[in-house]
């Protein structure tokens, strides 16, 4: 017989594995940051920064004891976190990069196919020399290898406004050799990567490890189970977005009833439930999962609960979608909207940001079966007065029409 988990059950799972059942409270000390981000898995970053940048909302909307400068020196100083790919640019505990050593061969031969189709040529060109231009000379910046191009008939300098198929080629290099691991970041000068050879960076002890084709796997799988809870194949091949779904369905179907049980979870909006796989006794730990918080907290638009949007919608009934590439008059809501948790439940959005030394709420939407309570909206308050200290404004304010409906 099949078991199932309810769907409190499987929220709350999921949240503690994610951190988000913590007491978001209590007094957090570097190391303890850096015990959260080696349990979520990694962090994601982002360049757009409205209010702050999404890795730290993401690890404040955790713990309201968050510093910044925790977070730096774990990634630039005690190199305990580095730089590279997910589904996307994060930031990863170094305890894991034996196997980002290992996955820098799948992805060169990935992106050589890939960018020869739509990179400037000339980028391969370009990797001897980048990365010996380095190794002499040091950090280095894209901007530091590349010179402006020259308007035609003029000495004045003239800045193509092109997509990133059409990055110089040392620019390109410098990507393929940080994506491959030739290179990696030593610190972001302002939001722009600053690379250096990765032997400078990368303890030895950690670099000098090697992981072969079945660990990797293996650990892929394995890893995103314990940080998901619970998962289909294709979940778990896209958590660390490194191997295939069909190799994580053979690694689940190679340890049924060995290690991994089937078990069914119950959707929010009760419709059929799901079969995915779990480690075996997962079902004798629901009784004893943590309740999670009961304070209104904001999440970052890439905050892992809510990165796979369709996982989001069968476990809490609620449809997000970032607008930022959506023109301005088709958004439903706004440009940059972040979703607001309460409890074990999405019960909305907010569309805000910092102007100035002011945090400023331009609306704010409430799902259709959520009350905008004087005692809601007061909660909703202290955590806006909290973020309004952690990013270093001075005022919150919200605009006359700010309650829209749902």
């Amino acid at each position: 017989m099949v078991s199932q988990i309810s769907n409190s059950q499987a929220r709350r799972l999921f949240m503690e594995r994610q951190g988000l059942c913590d007491n978001p409270a209590s007094k957090q000390s570097k190391s303890a940051l850096l015990d959260l981000i080696e349990r979520m898995g990694f962090v994601q970053i982002d360049s757009i920064n409205t209010v702050e940048r999404a890795h730290h909302m993401i690890l404040f909307s955790r713990n309201q004891t968050y510093q910044k400068k925790h977070f730096d020196q774990l990634l630039e100083k005690d190199r305990s976190l580095f730089e590279n790919w997910t589904h996307d640019a994060s930031v990863i505990p170094t305890l894991f990069y034996p196997y980002w050593k290992y996955r820098f061969g799948r992805t060169e031969a990935y992106l050589l196919e890939r960018w020869r189709k739509w990179r400037r040529e000339g980028f391969e060109e370009s990797f001897r020399a980048v990365l010996d231009h380095i190794r002499v000379n040091g950090p280095t910046r894209s901007r530091d290898m590349t010179k402006p191009d020259k308007g035609p008939n003029t000495g004045d300098t003239k800045k193509k406004n092109q997509g990133w198929w059409d990055w110089h080629p040392s620019k390109t290099a410098l990507e393929f050799l940080w994506r491959t691991g030739a290179l990696s970041v030593d610190r972001r000068d302002g939001f722009q990567k600053v690379y250096d050879v990765t032997d400078r960076i990368i303890p030895s002890e950690v670099l000098s490890q090697d992981i072969d084709h079945e660990s990797f796997i293996d650990w892929s799988c394995r890893s995103a189970m314990e940080k998901l809870g619970f998962a289909t194949p294709g979940e778990l091949a896209a958590f660390w977005d490194g191997i295939k779904p069909a190799e994580a369905k053979i690694w689940c179907e190679d340890r049924l009833d060995k290690e991994l049980a089937e078990v069914e979870v119950l959707s929010a909006d009760g419709s059929k439930p799901r079969k995915v796989y779990a480690f075996e006794g997962i079902t004798s730990q629901l009784d004893s999962l943590p309740t999670a918080p009961k304070r209104v907290r904001v999440l970052s638009p890439f905050d892992p609960l809510i990165r796979d949007r369709k996982r989001t919608e069968r476990l809490f009934d609620f449809y997000y979608r970032i607008e930022v590439f959506v023109p301005e008059a088709k958004r439903q809501y706004g440009y940059y909207v972040f979703p607001l948790l309460e409890g074990e439940n999405l019960i909305g959005r907010i569309d805000m940001k910092r102007q100035g030394t002011e945090l400023f709420v331009k609306g704010l939407w409430f799902e259709p079966k959520v009350r905008a309570s004087k005692g809601r909206l007061s909660a909703l308050t202290s955590e806006l007065d909290r973020i309004r200290r952690f990013v270093g404004c001075e005022s919150l304010t919200f605009a006359d029409d700010y309650l829209k409906s749902g």
